[in-house]
């Protein structure tokens, strides 16, 4: 895989010097390329029924003139001639139509802001090996899966003269475990340095929540409860925040969930610290625009809102700062810093509630009051006396990011864990949240 991006990168060095090195004057260029050398498996029945190898990228090109700009893309095939021609067509295409669109009033023009190279080599399963790596740990429960690894790169270039590239080293096993009557665990194990025994150790764990799974399942009333949001809930909910939360462009808006923060200056839990944080390399730091964002950000500290993202187009917009968020400002590389809680405490420090192990089609429900609203999933457990009892049937959720994660937000765990971005729409996406669990005092279940 190593070679194969080699080889990429040298491709996309040569299609973007093709391509500037062609410019007439007035026009200005961004170039980026996307792409991926990984292997899949999926698993269905704890079976493999499918498996691959995808090599796959495609190159991006944005043509600025005269405050106009316009947009392409295509998927490359790796052969420099092939590739060179499908450039310079998709060039002259975007030069055909870039006068007839409306001027923009918030272009962004390329700069250049220093270039930058990061490599992280991580140590993946074999290709050959991965199947009899996973299989041992899953036999004897119906698992439905799949297995991505290999090496996901990026790159951009424009005609101010800056570089970036960026390439790592990743793999994820996303599965679930079915019970016979089709209640389910949900798991994730992912990282880039493969661990036998931390796989298996997590693996033991999840198919020791099915065993619970198994138990004659409970009904509550809807109501408030004390509650234990696990780390993978956790990172559902601050999802959320990248959709109409933490955006400059939302606030000024006047739709973001913050906007009570910002104009009423309503504080969380002293507990509550979310940064967008790019010191564990597994994402680019650079935009869409070639811009480098800080190493570390902090968006809400011990409470208190101290940061927005925000992009150079509403920076030009709204006449702020900006920090080179994302063209959408949504969380890259977001960090909730961990507490004090001992993880292996929870249990008994819930006493009497409910255990929470992941949520699911989650949706603001008032976007401006902060209210989310979604369904509690997979492993979900009453708790009586310090000890698991029972799992509870499906329930929804409505409360406030000011409530939960405010004045009743008693406790974070010690430990932050990497929830991973599995989603593989366009290709194998980077990144993920890393958070801890958090006890609440009381969280409402509606019905």
């Amino acid at each position: 895989a190593y070679n194969k991006e080699k080889a990429m990168e040298q491709l996309f060095n040569q299609l973007s010097e093709t391509l500037l090195n062609n410019l007439n004057t007035g026009e200005h260029l961004k170039v980026a390329i996307g792409g991926e050398n990984s292997q899949f498996v999926r698993f269905s029945q704890s079976k493999v029924r499918q498996s691959g190898l995808i090599d796959d990228a495609s190159l991006s090109i944005v043509l600025i003139k005269d405050g106009h700009t316009c947009s392409g893309s295509f998927t490359l095939t790796g052969n420099i001639q092939k590739d060179e021609t499908t450039a310079m067509i998709e060039l002259n295409r975007l030069r055909a139509e870039v006068g007839t669109l409306p001027k923009d009033p918030f272009v962004v023009m390329p700069e250049d802001t220093g270039s930058s190279q990061e490599e992280h080599n991580g140590s993946l399963l074999n290709d050959e090996k991965a199947v009899s790596a996973l299989s041992p740990a899953m036999q004897g429960v119906d698992l439905a899966g799949i297995w991505a690894s290999g090496r996901i790169f990026s790159g951009n270039a424009n005609s101010a003269g800056q570089k970036h590239w960026f390439a790592t080293d990743t793999f994820s096993l996303d599965y679930s475990l079915i019970t016979p009557d089709e209640r389910m665990v949900k798991g994730t194990y992912a990282g880039s340095h493969w661990d036998q025994s931390e796989y298996e150790k997590n693996m033991a764990k999840s198919i020791a929540k099915l065993r619970m799974m198994e138990k004659p399942g409970k009904k509550i009333k809807p109501g408030a409860y004390r509650t234990y949001i696990a780390p993978a809930g956790v990172a559902d909910i601050v999802g959320m925040f990248s959709w109409g939360g933490v955006g400059e462009a939302s606030i000024q808006q006047g739709d973001s969930s913050l906007c009570k923060m910002r104009q009423n200056g309503i504080k969380m839990s002293p507990c509550f610290t979310l940064s967008e944080d790019f010191t564990s390399g597994i994402v680019p730091r650079f935009n869409s625009n070639g811009e480098l964002a800080p190493e570390k950000l902090d968006l809400i500290l011990a409470g208190s809102l101290k940061n927005t993202l925000v992009s150079s187009r509403t920076a030009k917009e709204y006449g702020v700062q900006s920090n080179y968020a994302g063209e959408g400002e949504s969380l890259r590389s977001p960090v909730l810093s961990p507490g004090e809680l001992n993880e292996d405490e929870v249990v008994k420090k819930i006493d009497n509630g409910i255990y929470l192990s992941n949520l699911h089609y989650l949706n603001w429900s008032d976007r401006p009051g902060g209210r989310i609203t979604g369904m509690t999933r997979y492993a979900c457990f009453w708790v009586e006396n310090g000890e698991v009892v029972a799992p509870i049937e499906n329930m929804r959720f409505d409360d406030s990011i000011y409530n939960f994660f405010g004045e009743n937000l008693e406790a974070v765990t010690d430990k932050a864990h990497l929830h991973p971005t599995v989603e593989t729409y366009d290709g194998r996406e980077l990144g993920g949240v890393s958070c801890p669990g958090i006890l609440l005092k009381s969280f409402e279940l509606t019905l």
